[in-house]
C-alpha cells in the first residue's frame, strides 16, 4: 500500500456536504484504507494500492463532485514527497504564529514563472522557492499588514485556480497522520 495525502481546494466546514466525516466517507467508498482527515479544511491521509497520482486525483474528484456536490480541486502529494519537502527545511529560522504565517501552495503543473508582488517597504509577502519534487510554492506570509489579503489574488493570477494552499505546520501535521 502506497500513503497519501490529498489537499482538497474549496472546503468550507459550515457546508454540511463538506465536513471531515462525508469527506472520508467518499474516500472510504472509493476503496482507500487508513482514512483520516485533517483539520476542518480539506485535508485527507489515506492508503491506496494505486500509484497513478494523477488518475487518483480525478477519481477523488469526481467522487467528491458527484457524491457531494464539491467542485474545487484535489492535489495529492504521496508521504515521500511531503518528508522530502519537511526534511529540506525550507522555512530555517522562521517561526509560524500570528504575525507570519510560512505557507505552502501546492499546484498541479510547474510553474514557467513565480508571482510578484509589488515591491514596497512593508514586505508582506515573500517567495521564498519553488520546490520542484513536491510542487509547491514556499512564501512567507506577514499577516501584521492588511494588504496581504490579496496574496490568494496574486497568486491565482500567476498559477491558475488549481492549486491549494495550506500552511507548513499542516503539512507537517499531515505527514505525522500518514506515519500513524
Amino acid at each position: 500500500m502506497h500513503s497519501y495525502a490529498a489537499f482538497l481546494r474549496g472546503i468550507m466546514p459550515s457546508n454540511p456536504n463538506m465536513r471531515n466525516e462525508k469527506l472520508r466517507g467518499v474516500f472510504e467508498n472509493l476503496g482507500f484504507e487508513k482514512v483520516s482527515t485533517l483539520l476542518s479544511s480539506g485535508n485527507v491521509t489515506f492508503q491506496a494500492k494505486a500509484t497513478n497520482v494523477p488518475a487518483l486525483e480525478s477519481k477523488i474528484q469526481k467522487a467528491l463532485n458527484t457524491e457531494l456536490g464539491i467542485p474545487g480541486g484535489t492535489l495529492i502529494r504521496t508521504r515521500a514527497q511531503l518528508q522530502a519537502l519537511v526534511d529540506s527545511d525550507p522555512f530555517a529560522g522562521l517561526t509560524h504564529c500570528r504575525e507570519t504565517y510560512l505557507t505552502v501552495t501546492f499546484v498541479r503543473e510547474a510553474p514557467e514563472t513565480l508571482p510578484v508582488f509589488p515591491e514596497d517597504d512593508t514586505n508582506t509577502v515573500k517567495i521564498l522557492r519553488f520546490d520542484p519534487e513536491s510542487a509547491a510554492l514556499l512564501s512567507v506570509i506577514d499577516n501584521t499588514n492588511p494588504s496581504t489579503t490579496n496574496f490568494m489574488q496574486v497568486i491565482e493570477k500567476t498559477l491558475g485556480k488549481d492549486i491549494t494552499t495550506r500552511t507548513f505546520l499542516t503539512v507537517q501535521k499531515a505527514l505525522k497522520k500518514l506515519d500513524a
